[in-house]
């Protein structure tokens, strides 16, 4: 692959909690000299970038990095991103209600996301570090009949990125219409090869550029 395919996957990614304006800047001159989808902010640095960056793809994320917060807040935090002028939409589910079987409110929550945002993208991070594999399974399902565009594996915040093996699973069941996007851990230009080659349509990264640039 070259490096040009694979630097129009990524998510350019800084979500740190210590990210400075000057560093945001950075990052999205960063992602249009090299053609990435997509730079993935926090929400506070939305509007500031779609003033200065008006062909850039914005994505954010929301609920994040947590997914327990409720659902009018989530949908709050994506309108209002939506509004400063977010392209795309990166959020968490509620990780505990997944895990307690609850599939109808995770399912909901997605539902009414997807409503809100309308025709913006909305990716759906489940962390997969916390749960089993039929668990994961039952994420695709949820994410699926949720209405998503995308699936994604991890925070990068949680005690595990992503895994070759969890998008593998993911392609076997998720819906046909749903992409993945696998984020977290990722460092290397095998790595990055690997999982577009897996079935990933998007990467989230922050060090594209030193792993493909060196």
């Amino acid at each position: 692959m070259t490096n040009e395919f694979i630097f129009s996957h990524v998510d350019h990614t800084l979500l740190k909690a210590a990210a400075t304006w000057e560093e945001i800047r950075k990052l999205c001159e960063e992602a249009e000299r090299y053609h990435m989808a997509s730079v993935c902010i926090p929400s506070s640095f939305v509007k500031m970038v779609r003033e200065e960056f008006q062909s850039l793809t914005i994505c954010t994320v929301v609920g994040f990095p947590l997914g327990n917060c409720s659902t009018e807040a989530k949908v709050q935090e994506a309108m209002t991103a939506i509004s400063d002028g977010a392209d795309e939409i990166d959020m968490v589910i509620h990780i505990g209600a997944l895990k307690a079987g609850n599939l109808t409110y995770v399912t909901g929550e997605i539902a009414e996301m997807k409503a809100a945002v309308e025709d913006h993208i909305l990716k759906v991070i489940v962390e997969t570090c916390y749960l089993t594999e039929k668990e994961k399974i039952d994420a695709c399902r949820c994410v699926t009949e949720g209405g998503a565009d995308y699936i994604k594996t991890s925070t990068g915040f949680g005690g595990k990125g992503a895994t070759l093996e969890d998008v593998k699973l993911f392609r076997k069941y998720v819906g046909k219409d749903v992409k993945i996007k696998a984020a977290g851990g990722i460092h290397t230009k095998e790595e990055m090869e690997a999982y577009l080659e897996a079935g990933a349509s998007r990467i989230g990264a922050s060090g594209a550029i030193k792993a493909l640039l060196g």
